[in-house]
């Protein structure tokens, strides 16, 4: 082969690998739009050290809770140092990483603990829909006495928490005197029990104005420490989760890359940020 044959064929041949290397993630965004329920949605792609997630945002069930997750994408919120009360506008997701693995169950990520700069001024509310979840129709207590799986109560300490002492706090029960005394209705009130009133017992406050569809694989659902506490920590489900829902806020479904979602669950490290951990390179909308 000339000089002259090997210029001319040399940059030809990076440019056959430039296209080529180029095509797969035309091909993922291509092929993550395709399987959209509705294009008008916003798409975002998370760019991770474990390959890539793409994220349908389900703007008309979630609005408010999605405008924030965008807002943090793009580096529009202000987030407040911690130490020094400093205000800066970063784009908050990029350079994090999974902080929280559960094999088989989710993928978590957007800790303010793990963020340099800090934390959101203000958490949202939820966005949740009980009625078309069903948990209106789902009664906390089962015929045979024993108590909804959904409810995940384990032993007394949970049943307490969870249904009895919410309960008695709805009812006005303020002492073992009282619960003797109006054990009948505390009893009648069990039986007739759903799993919405329980959780709204807990302080969960419920809305008919947008629709909600239950945790499953792939969706991508807001993590709080409570009711109305969303801020901008997510989970991305790896199966179905049904004792999560009518708790936390299903904001988007993954349409692309879940395999890179169940690879990254897989992982190990010592804490977040630390070897072994998935970095989050980019958050961004398509």
């Amino acid at each position: 082969m000339t000089q002259s044959t090997r210029g001319k064929l040399f940059p030809a041949l990076n440019l056959l690998l430039l296209s080529l290397l180029c095509v797969p993630a035309a091909a993922d965004q291509a092929s993550a739009r395709a399987a959209m329920e509705n294009t008008a949605n916003p798409l975002v792609q998370i760019t991770s050290g474990a390959g890539d997630i793409y994220i349908e945002l389900l703007e008309s069930e979630a609005p408010a809770n999605v405008e924030n997750f965008l807002a943090l994408v793009a580096g529009e919120r202000e987030i407040i140092d911690r130490q020094s009360q400093q205000v800066y506008t970063p784009r908050y997701y990029d350079g994090m990483s999974f902080e929280r693995l559960i094999p088989g169950l989710l993928i978590q990520a957007g800790s303010p603990a793990q963020n340099a700069f800090g934390e959101p001024a203000e958490q949202l509310d939820d966005e949740i829909n009980a009625t078309a979840l069903g948990l209106d129709r789902m009664p906390a207590v089962l015929p045979d006495g024993s108590f909804n799986p959904i409810l995940q109560i384990s032993d007394r300490e949970s049943l307490e928490d969870t249904v009895l002492i919410p309960l008695y706090r709805a009812m006005g029960i303020n002492s073992v005197a009282d619960i003797a005394e109006r054990q009948y209705e505390i009893d009648r009130r069990l039986r007739e029990l759903t799993v919405k009133q329980v959780y709204e017992n807990l302080g969960y406050r419920y809305t008919d104005r947008h629709p909600t569809r239950p945790i499953s694989r792939g969706s991508v659902a807001l993590a709080n420490s409570g009711p109305n506490s969303n801020g901008p920590e997510f989970f991305i489900a790896l199966s179905p989760a049904e004792w999560l829902d009518g708790r936390y806020t299903v904001i988007g479904r993954v349409v692309e890359g879940m395999e890179v979602a169940d690879r990254i669950s897989q992982r190990r490290s010592v804490r977040p940020g630390g070897r072994g951990a998935t970095v989050i390179y980019r958050i961004e909308r398509l």
